[in-house]
């Protein structure tokens, strides 16, 4: 492995920064749109935390929920989000209230008619999605921006449901939204240059880092996310344990593994009682009410200052599941099987010309999702490893699972020995 300096690293990470606000196709005379108020859908986690970035800027604020109390309870959540910044001394008492005074709160869609932007922040249903976008189509004014919030699912789907889909755009916030610093823009088939142009230009006004990408299953984010999740499941059934997975990732440098993620986010996510999804292993934990951190039980179990444990519980639940003995893998191992399939991965997403370049992946990744600054980003560690090493690895998952072949341009990379980070497919295309 080819280990870069520790200002090699940085001044890749300080370009590939400053590339991902650069769009090739997007000439730079294209009018913006004026955005003066933004509508929020929803004030949950993701509304809430979407609408505090708006407010902090200065922007007015509709918020709009179904009843009186889930609206009260999002509003109470992002005063306390503010006043504990304030606490804190980031920023002056009245400062709050100001802050504060640019919310009103909304119970039906009609009071967004007047916005410039309106985000949908719902939950992932694309019964529900399609529903509001109808609903959008009929009650905004003509040229307002219809944002859609979804992490993974069909944008274009979403904007066939409106007679103006070159106004909808999906802006794929993170989780804590007025934390977490990625924006994901996701240009549709449809989607007008000016919006493209209108929304990189707010987030930058809203102080995130933004990529913009294609439409596709996940993104580029949680697509690459999804196969990491599916090869550590896939340990998991061979007996390895799930604190073992963690702790090799946690070794290679991200503070949450993902069994320790999915603890945090809640098990429960996508379950409801009874439910027989395609993951028995959490089904039945879910069933046994360990949900996460907030049950204080879940792949693991937690003490009273949520620290983590690794569950005789969990560990018996496996094996009667999966049938398969305890299996000591070693961390190298553990992380060629959960890394080298992201690498993997994020080629195909740039040969189906879904972002933009390979360094956007890296920025994704890097500003979302906490990969280890150290190691550049997926395609930048893909460097550090070389090809050959990686098209070993997939060679071997991807018999096993057809989902995981090898990429045709990684094969290539192996044999000419080519890089990652300069893979050109012709950049983003809708």
């Amino acid at each position: 492995m080819t280990q870069p300096s520790e200002e090699e690293i940085g001044q890749y990470i300080a370009e590939a920064g400053a590339k991902a606000w650069e769009v090739p196709d997007l000439p730079e005379e294209t009018p913006r749109r004026a955005i003066k108020s933004v509508g929020i859908i929803g004030a949950g986690t993701m509304g809430g935390g979407i609408a505090m970035n708006f407010a902090t800027a200065g922007y007015p604020i509709k918020i709009v929920e179904t009843t009186q109390e889930a609206l009260d309870r999002g509003l109470k959540v992002v005063r306390g989000n503010y006043q504990r910044s304030a606490d804190k001394g980031r920023f002056p008492q009245e400062e709050v209230e100001a802050r504060m005074g640019r919310f009103e709160g909304e119970l039906s869609m009609e009071a967004l008619k007047d916005c410039d932007l309106v985000i949908e922040a719902v939950f992932e249903d694309m019964e529900l999605k399609r529903k509001i976008f109808t609903e959008l189509d009929r009650v905004m004014k003509p040229g307002a921006i219809l944002a859609t919030n979804t992490s993974a699912l069909d944008i274009d789907e979403i904007a066939a449901m409106t007679k103006r889909p070159e106004d909808v755009i999906g802006l794929h916030f993170f989780s804590p939204a007025n934390v977490m610093k990625l924006l994901e823009i996701v240009r549709a088939k449809h989607t007008a240059d000016d919006v493209v142009a209108t929304c990189m230009d707010l987030a930058k006004e809203i102080n995130k880092v933004a990529t913009l990408v294609g439409v596709c299953p996940g993104f580029v984010g949680n697509r690459i996310l999804f196969a990491r999740q599916k090869q550590a499941n896939k340990l998991v059934y061979q007996g390895v344990m799930p604190w073992d997975v963690d702790a090799a990732l946690n070794r290679f440098g991200f503070k949450m593994g993902p069994f320790q993620m999915s603890d945090l986010a809640g098990l429960d996510i996508g379950w409801s009682k009874g439910a027989k999804t395609d993951n028995p292993i959490r089904d039945a934990l879910c069933e046994m009410d360990r949900r996460g951190q907030k049950t204080k039980a879940g792949f693991y179990d937690y003490d009273e200052n949520r620290h983590p444990v690794p569950s005789e519980v969990t560990a018996k639940v496996i094996q009667d599941i999966t049938g398969a003995d305890p299996k000591e893998m070693s961390a190298e191992e553990i992380i060629e099987v959960c890394i080298y399939p992201m690498i993997n991965e994020a080629v195909k997403i740039l040969e189906e010309n879904k972002a933009q370049r390979p360094s956007d992946v890296d920025v994704v990744w890097l500003n979302g999702y906490g990969w280890p600054h150290d190691k550049g980003g997926p395609m930048f560690y893909g460097d550090m490893v070389g090809a050959p090493a990686v098209l070993e690895v997939m060679e071997r998952l991807g018999a096993e699972d057809p989902e995981f072949a090898p990429a045709e341009t990684l094969r290539e990379l192996a044999k000419n020995g080519g890089k990652f980070t300069e893979i050109d497919k012709g950049g983003l295309k809708v």
